[in-house]
């Protein structure tokens, strides 16, 4: 899997950011994620807002932080719809 967090730097970046490693490390994913600060590659996702969640280049969330619980359910219906 690989994660990006879109996002300039702003906190609540940071804190999807932080909530995304605690969620891939508690629930041992294999996993990269990478932080994508570059609004011209932000806007290429088409999001209106940061913070950005992204995983295998779809884009989960966008304008929100959301909780560890519901990043983890988006990720366990990504890998059941493969």
């Amino acid at each position: 899997m690989n994660f990006k967090i879109l996002g300039t730097g702003c906190a609540k970046c940071k804190t999807l950011e932080k909530l995304t490693h605690e969620v891939v490390r508690e629930n041992s994913y294999d996993a990269e994620i990478n932080k994508v600060e570059d609004i011209v590659q932000i806007m290429n996702y088409g999001i209106l807002a940061t913070p950005g969640l992204v995983l295998d280049e779809k884009v989960l969330i966008s304008g929100r932080v959301p909780s560890k619980e519901e990043i983890k359910k988006l990720i366990e219906k990504h890998l059941n719809s493969q």
